[in-house]
């Protein structure tokens, strides 16, 4: 079972997505019922955050003194974190920021969902231990990110 913690630091979210804990907790539902994830127990939150904060972040964490979509940030080593999947009891799987700027930039009225969709899945891959540094990386974590994203559709 995947359960997740949502923190909402930018009020402007709540425009967009109304009650969002309820939201994702829909969404995760469905991939509780996957194959890939059935039987791990995994927890990680979210902040839902503004260029502000997501900036400060990324510079403090990674040295990038610069705004951006989705930051992760997981609580162990990769290492670690494929020992702790192959067990059955709960973990912190770690942190995942989106920030809400990024999403509404040249935004339809119909996208909001979707990009967001999009970049929680990411931030979750990349908990989970996907890299894209290479380009086989890259590929591999971009059809993990459409498996998913199909699930929850």
């Amino acid at each position: 079972m995947i359960k997740a913690n949502v923190i909402v630091s930018d009020k402007s979210w709540i425009n967009f997505i109304k009650e969002p804990e309820k939201y994702l907790k829909k969404k995760l539902k469905k991939l509780n019922n996957n194959k890939l994830l059935k039987n791990k127990k995994i927890e990680f939150t979210l902040l839902l955050t503004g260029s502000d904060e997501i900036k400060k972040l990324n510079k403090k964490f990674r040295k990038k003194n610069k705004i951006t979509d989705v930051l992760s940030f997981p609580s162990e080593s990769l290492r670690k974190i494929k020992k702790l999947l192959k067990k059955k009891q709960l973990f912190y799987l770690g942190d995942i920021i989106i920030n809400i700027n990024k999403i509404t930039k040249n935004l339809s009225d119909d996208n909001f969902n979707y990009k967001f969709d999009k970049l929680w899945i990411h931030g979750l891959l990349h908990l989970l231990g996907s890299r894209h540094i290479s380009k086989k990386e890259y590929i591999k974590m971009e059809k993990l990110e459409e498996k998913f994203f199909n699930l929850i559709k």
